[in-house]
């Protein structure tokens, strides 16, 4: 498996600050191809014909719904542009968060309890909507128009915002049910699977093998689900697990293994091809 490198590089967007925010309108029918950002991202959704998928599960939103995307998180839209796909955005650097959390105050936790329920959509009562909405609009309004106190103003409008999501996720698995998602149960585990095992060998005979499926069924459901292929997908979480043993300060060796890659060579190919640079250029 790791003979193939075949890997665009599929980072999307710099975050060089604290954080950014967009609104955004799209008025065309397309598909986002899968990608995956450095950062958290926090989207509002205002209107249009849209699902969005998240680690391999659709969600088809709702006005008013929130997304929540962790750093490394693989997504992908598709809009139907007969109705015109608007949305607030949020982009920030969860590191810059880090000296506001407090021992029973982790801002950060909503994420962790998306990725844990597999359910990154927050659907919110009318009023914590409106209570959102509102601070997406100052938010807005703060950005486009500078003035004294401007950065100190947004700071305490995404820490409002990230106190109240918090809340909210916290009653994520009573809300499963009440949630738009579509997953198949099976890829689900594979996905689970593949995450949990990356330095095992994870062939398509093999993993069809092990869930008792076609392995053309398996490529095809897999693709429909995650817009990657399976080999695709295992060398995209191997490349961002050592991506992070590196940062952690392990050595290049040492990452490579660690990560599943069992070849030097292909797996520094493939980490320059993904992040520009080599292993040892990208953390010295």
């Amino acid at each position: 498996m790791d003979q193939e490198i075949g890997l665009e590089i599929e980072k999307r967007g710099y975050l060089g600050g604290g954080f950014r925010f967009f609104n955004l309108q799209d008025t065309q029918t397309m598909k986002f191809e899968p990608h995956y950002h450095e950062f958290c991202k926090i989207v509002l959704f205002i209107s249009g014909n849209v699902t969005y998928f998240i680690e391999g599960i659709g969600y088809t939103l709702k006005p008013g719904d929130i997304l929540l995307l962790n750093q490394y998180a693989i997504h992908k839209t598709v809009i139907d542009g007969t109705v015109p796909y608007k949305r607030k955005i949020i982009w920030f650097q969860p590191e810059s968060l880090h000296k506001f959390n407090e021992e029973n105050c982790n801002l950060l936790q909503c994420f962790s309890l998306a990725s844990q329920h597999k359910c990154n959509l927050l659907r919110l009562s009318f009023s914590m909507q409106q209570r959102m909405q509102g601070l997406f609009e100052q938010m807005n309004e703060s950005c486009e128009k500078q003035g004294f106190g401007s950065e100190v103003l947004r700071t305490s409008l995404l820490l409002q915002m990230l106190v109240y999501l918090n809340r909210a996720a916290e009653q994520i698995p009573d809300e499963l049910a009440y949630v738009d998602r579509e997953y198949d149960e099976t890829i689900d585990q594979v996905i689970a699977y593949i995450d949990a095992n990356l330095t095992d060998e994870l062939t398509i005979d093999k993993l069809a093998f092990r869930f008792f499926l076609s392995k053309y069924y398996l490529m095809r459901k897999f693709k429909y689900y995650t817009g990657y292929s399976i080999h695709r997908y295992v060398l995209h979480k191997r490349l961002l697990a050592a991506n992070q043993l590196l940062k952690k300060g392990k050595p290049v060796m040492n990452a490579c293994l660690e990560s599943g890659f069992h070849d030097y060579a292909n797996f520094t190919r493939a980490f320059k091809k993904m992040y520009g640079c080599s292993p040892k250029q990208c953390h010295t």
